[in-house]
């Protein structure tokens, strides 16, 4: 089984930044896709950023943070982070920290294996 914990959400004021971490514990999986997704109320967890795993690091966002969100990966720690700069009112929603076994990168939330709890951010106008 793998854990993820998810923390540093919280309140920010639009153009503001705030750096989530995603710690993994129990069995990884090299190569395996490590996700963060987010859900804002009254609408479907859409995909956020991507990253292959421990292997090639291959990155992948979602059109509307591109150039904004930064996804990255702490071997030594295995732990994954989201640094997100210049945050607007949209981008508020709880953001889930997820895991999938596989090496194929997919967007599809219900393609990931395991999650997190979640942490909220809110980013007020």
């Amino acid at each position: 089984q793998v854990q993820l914990v998810e923390s540093g959400g919280g309140l920010v004021q639009a153009g503001g930044s705030l750096r989530l971490s995603c710690a993994a514990s129990g069995r990884t999986f090299v190569g395996s896709i490590m996700g963060w997704f987010r859900q804002a109320p009254g609408k479907e967890r859409e995909f956020v950023a991507g990253i292959r795993g421990w292997s090639d690091g291959n990155t992948y966002y979602t059109d509307s943070v591109k150039g904004r969100f930064t996804i990255s990966r702490d071997r030594a720690k295995n732990a994954v982070y989201l640094q997100m700069n210049s945050l607007k009112p949209d981008d508020t929603a709880v953001y889930y920290c997820a895991a999938r076994r596989s090496v194929i990168v997919t967007t599809a939330a219900n393609e990931y294996d395991y999650w997190g709890q979640g942490t909220q951010v809110t980013v007020s106008s």
